[in-house]
């Protein structure tokens, strides 16, 4: 399995310095408070006592810094479904287990910091490159269990690999998408279980 895979950010100055820590921590609380549309580069500035321009000498937009947060925020959901991977041993458990943990995470963040969504959903709507670095990870992560699958046993081997490994990815892609997960927090929960239990019959039918 992949490690966490998302791409450096598009930033300036060195990647390590603790200016650049406290514009971010400056960030999240704004962003948080205010929302991410809401805040403006001169209010971050102004949190720490900074010009905008210092700021820029680090971040090239507002974007970048939301770039930095979301990176961070995708990395960490990674690392938790490859720790939760490697808990289980078989292939239609670690695939039960790829769809759980990916939305139970991205749930709980968003629970937990709701004025952070406007990032999420800005991000996912432009696609930002961290999201695609995001989904190609979990894309990745699926070919993988399903070559596991076909090779254990578990599942079936006459389906294109490629076709079937895009077909269950496109299943598991809004229940990992902030724009879809707004309108769908009260049930989706149940209707991923439903999902994956279709997906895991078809996959395990001896054709």
């Amino acid at each position: 399995m992949e490690t966490a895979s998302s791409p450096p950010v598009s930033t300036r100055g060195p990647a390590d310095h603790e200016v650049r820590r406290q514009i971010i921590a400056a960030a999240l609380q704004h962003f948080g408070l205010h929302g991410y549309e809401k805040t403006t580069v001169s209010e971050l500035a102004k949190a720490i006592g900074f010009s905008k321009a210092y700021v820029y000498k680090f971040f090239e937009s507002k974007q970048a810094i939301g770039a930095s947060i979301c990176a961070t925020c995708l990395a960490e959901i990674e690392t938790e479904v490859n720790a939760a991977l490697a808990e289980v041993d078989t292939p239609p458990e670690k695939l039960r287990r790829l769809f759980a943990v990916c939305l139970d995470a991205t749930l709980t963040f968003f629970a937990q910091h709701p004025r952070l969504y406007e990032i999420a959903t800005s991000a996912a709507a432009e696609e930002w490159p961290e999201v695609l670095a995001f989904e190609a990870h979990m894309l990745s992560s699926v070919e993988d269990i399903v070559r596991q699958g076909r090779a254990s046993g578990d599942f079936e081997s006459v389906t294109p690999i490629d076709e079937a490994t895009r077909g269950i990815y496109l299943v598991m892609r809004p229940y990992l998408n902030p724009l879809f997960l707004q309108y769908e927090v009260e049930t989706v929960r149940e209707s991923s279980v439903i999902l994956t239990d279709l997906m895991l019959r078809s996959l395990t039918l001896k054709q």
